[in-house]
């Protein structure tokens, strides 16, 4: 979060910063962007949150499950998700970044 942060304030791209850690995320959102990107690719199965679950919980994710335990635990997605029109990117990647917001 802190690179794509500097990176879009360095490159004079205007942002609001939503921590949905700490503001918490509605289903709609959630929707969205899995509909866009993939539940798989939002859920950071290398976060400590999600290595911590029992096996039974991570064995056999689909995306209603998936996106249950995101919602209720939301540092198990993976971030930074940036929202660009109706693009959706996760992760930070400044070439993407670059071309998504062209600068």
């Amino acid at each position: 979060v802190r690179k794509a942060r500097v990176w879009l304030e360095g490159h004079d791209v205007a942002y609001r910063f939503h921590d949905f850690r700490a503001e918490g995320l509605d289903a709609k959102r959630l929707d969205g962007w899995a509909g866009k990107v993939g539940w798989e690719k939002l859920l950071n199965k290398a976060s400590t949150t999600f290595r911590e679950l029992p096996d039974k919980e991570k064995q056999g994710l689909d995306e209603k499950s998936a996106k249950a335990l995101m919602l209720a635990k939301p540092t198990m997605i993976k971030r930074p998700v940036l929202e660009v029109g109706d693009r959706v990117m996760v992760g930070f990647k400044a070439d993407v970044y670059e071309a998504a917001v062209g600068k």
